[in-house]
């Protein structure tokens, strides 16, 4: 069953990536995993396309880690860093990190893969170097979604404190960082509300997946506002 899944997975994975970025880069990017991907044709970058009018290309691959050791997988998205296809780009919006500490701790133990990830000081490790790659590469502002509250038990309950600590220092490394930004999907997501989750509790509906959109094309549009003024900056 388990060999069933995985290919399973790849095929999906292989799908997804057919969504071709255009030559030389374009305006808003989108690579991640399950939560992006999520709700096809309706799923986040769906949505944030449809709020700001604007050309949006999504990567995004279920089953994706931030770090996959694995060269089959990374080659059809399961590896996050590798689903960015180059290029310039305006604006690149990331999310990441739960697949990585299911697979490599169970959800269990994971300090150690939390540190590989982002250094206790917020400032080195595997997500730091690739958002400072982007930022040189692409000349885009670069955007990590963080991960809302499942609702109830699913799959990724006991990834919660790991990732709410990701997330922590995360943020404390965009505050550091002109022109990277973080945006916790958990502001719009009410776990209490189990219409904006799927039925596995882990995933977002389609409204789930509509909020979020919406939620991260408004930051897209306030910061860029924002950049108007150069006092303020991104």
């Amino acid at each position: 069953m388990h060999k069933i899944l995985v290919a399973l997975a790849l095929v999906t994975g292989l799908a997804a990536c057919t969504d071709t970025a255009p030559r030389g880069g374009g305006d808003i990017l989108i690579l991640g995993d399950s939560i992006m991907a999520w709700n096809g044709g309706r799923a986040i970058p769906d949505v944030i396309a449809s709020q700001t009018g604007r050309n949006v290309t999504s990567r995004a691959v279920p089953g994706a880690q931030f770090d996959n050791a694995s060269t089959v997988a990374s080659a059809v998205g399961f590896d996050i860093q590798q689903q960015f296809p180059g290029g310039r780009w305006n604006w690149v919006v990331v999310n990441g990190g739960a697949n990585d500490l299911n697979a490599d701790c169970g959800c269990g133990a994971c300090g150690a893969a939390v540190d590989a990830l982002i250094a206790p000081d917020g400032q080195s490790g595997s997500i730091p170097a690739f958002l400072q790659r982007l930022r040189a590469q692409t000349g885009a502002q670069v955007m990590w979604m963080g991960y809302y509250a499942g609702s109830g038990s699913g799959a990724f309950a006991g990834c919660r404190d790991d990732l709410v600590e990701i997330e922590s220092r995360i943020a404390r490394f965009a505050a550091r960082r002109p022109g990277v930004h973080f945006v916790d999907s958990e502001d719009v997501i009410d776990r209490g509300d189990r219409g904006l989750f799927a039925r596995d509790n882990v995933h977002p509906s389609a409204r789930g997946s509509a909020r979020i959109g919406a939620y991260l094309a408004q930051e897209i549009t306030a910061r860029e506002s924002r950049s108007q003024n150069p006092a303020d900056g991104l």
